[in-house]
């Protein structure tokens, strides 16, 4: 996978958060907010996944005392049309993102990028979202559609990024989004 260079990456078109979404329970949607506060170290204000150490149900049964490398979800709105496309009934927040984007593909980002979201807040990305069955509660199907296959036939995860909030901030619908590439070789990304 050929992944572009930081200057010809940052000539795109405008990249801006389309939403904010966050949920104090561990359900699979998390409903639109007016703006989230992100923490540094450890994640969205106010949502299950905030902390140091790993929050989601699956993994605290493996290792609770693991670093969580999922502070926050995000996902591009691109993902929400062809899914709309495709006959999915889908919007922000649904399938269980924090942020929502659009003009940034993070899918072919590397390990190690640093999104800079509105005035202060910058989080890095960790790896791909392993989608999961609960995907099928929102629509049958769904699960099959966020998953795909390569020209070798390895599979391809379509259902966003995580990442560790490095700098706290607030982020608010409309914002900018900035993209810095980590420095040297870059890492493809991997389900974390």
């Amino acid at each position: 996978m050929v992944l572009p260079t930081g200057a010809s990456y940052r000539r795109r078109a405008m990249a801006t958060v389309t939403a904010v979404s966050a949920e104090r329970t561990h359900s699979m949607s998390k409903p639109n907010r007016d703006s989230i506060r992100l923490l540094a170290g450890l994640g969205v204000e106010g949502d299950a996944h905030l902390g140091q150490t790993v929050r989601h149900l699956s993994r605290i049964a493996r290792d609770p005392t693991a670093p969580n490398l999922r502070q926050g979800h995000l996902i591009h709105a691109e993902l929400h049309d062809a899914l709309r496309e495709r006959g999915f009934d889908v919007s922000a927040g649904q399938l269980g993102e924090n942020l929502t984007t659009r003009g940034v593909d993070p899918l072919a980002l590397p390990v190690g990028t640093l999104l800079h979201l509105g005035a202060t807040a910058v989080v890095e990305v960790t790896g791909l979202r392993n989608p999961c069955r609960q995907l099928e509660g929102i629509q049958a199907g769904l699960m099959a559609a966020v998953l795909n296959r390569d020209s070798a036939g390895r599979l391809v995860r379509l259902a966003g990024i995580m990442a560790v909030v490095r700098a706290d901030g607030d982020v608010r619908p409309g914002d900018p989004i900035a993209v810095e590439l980590p420095v040297g070789r870059h890492c493809r990304l991997e389900p974390v």
